[in-house]
């Protein structure tokens, strides 16, 4: 490829900060919630890289197809590949993509097709725009994207706070992560965090249903907590983990737990998962293309204890993220941790985003 320099990049990235900076000095957009991806284009040669910097353009034919139609002859792009259905930002249906079967990931495609979000220029024609500063490398990226259209599209943006404050209410419903904040007058810095992220973050109860040993230290020191939480028939979903834990932490974990272990598989809600060993179910442990290889091993508990952890994102029955522990609730009951605790934030029309072409 002719252009001013060759991938791998290091992605720019950003810190976590509590609140909107209420400053003219930052350009705000959404924080989509899909795959970060690096594109080169040269003619009809491209190139897509993964935040950790691995080629992933098999995975997605179609988007490279669009890419190929839509993007002017020579440029490099950062921006987020997503998928969107019923509305909605959809990861699971991402994850799927990363599947060794070209097969697979072709009928995929077809069933569920990309977009590509772009938000920042790297570089156009013979132009390294790396050290210009942010603001500069947006208008870049709105001149060469002038004419894309649909399924590429270039993320909003604004420098109002109040504007930035109002997306990050409402856009949360169309499964957006929060917004993201960057300073105008700087450079695209690979792998430094010189962004801004602010995301949504609730507190919810959970039952602690098991947990798994933490690497080689079985019998004596936690991994996780597997988390779960009750639907209106009364049955109990596994919602995700909590694991970030200190050393000193893991080990008065695994001593508390061990009572709650006697007699835990005889009527335990996930016996169905027989042995309790990693398959290929969407269950606590189970194995994927992401984990192969390790130890994903765990062990059930009488459904007895309920905790508080703190959580940023419910997509579909599940937590987005890990979760982080608050606090024990000795005051409350298992069956009390249901869904319907959650705050919801209804949808945010997609196109309301991606604007009409």
């Amino acid at each position: 490829m002719k252009l001013p320099f060759a991938p791998p990049v290091d992605p720019m990235l950003a810190k976590l900060t509590e609140r909107i900076p209420d400053s003219d000095a930052f350009l705000f957009e959404p924080k989509w919630d899909g795959f970060r991806a690096l594109v080169w284009k040269d003619g009809d040669d491209v190139y897509i890289q993964s935040r950790e910097m691995k080629p992933i353009a098999r995975y997605f034919p179609e988007l490279v197809a669009s890419l190929q139609e839509h993007l002017p002859e020579r440029i490099v792009l950062d921006g987020e590949i997503v998928i969107a259905n019923d509305g909605k930002l959809d990861f699971d249906a991402l994850l799927l993509r990363i599947h060794p079967a070209k097969s697979r990931i072709d009928m995929l495609a077809k069933e569920h097709p990309t977009s590509y979000v772009a938000f920042d220029c790297l570089a156009i024609g013979d132009d390294d725009l790396r050290q210009e500063p942010q603001e500069k490398r947006r208008a870049a990226l709105e001149k060469a994207l002038e004419k894309a259209r649909p399924p590429v599209h270039v993320t909003p943006v604004t420098r109002d706070t109040k504007t930035a404050q109002d997306w990050f209410e409402r856009f949360e419903g169309a499964g957006l992560d929060g917004v993201i904040a960057k300073p105008v007058s700087g450079p695209y810095s690979p792998g430094k965090r010189t962004m801004l992220k602010i995301k949504h973050a609730r507190t919810d109860d959970c039952v602690v249903a098991g947990f798994s040993w933490y690497k080689d230290s079985k019998g004596e020191l936690l991994g996780s907590m597997l988390l779960g939480l009750y639907d209106d028939e009364g049955k109990l979903h596994h919602v995700g983990i909590c694991a970030a834990f200190k050393r000193e932490e893991r080990k008065k974990l695994a001593e508390l737990l061990e009572p709650l272990r006697e007699g835990a598989r005889e009527n335990h809600p996930w016996r169905e998962w027989a042995s309790f060993e990693h398959d290929e179910q969407r269950m606590p442990g189970a194995t994927s293309r992401w984990n192969r290889g390790k130890d994903l091993s765990w062990e059930p508990l009488r459904i007895e204890k309920v905790c508080e952890v703190a959580y940023d994102h419910l997509q579909g029955t599940r937590f987005r993220h890990a979760t982080h522990f608050k606090r024990w609730r000795p005051d409350k009951s298992p069956n009390e941790c249901r869904y319907d605790q959650l705050e919801v934030t209804p949808a945010f029309e997609l196109e309301a985003i991606f604007g009409k072409k």
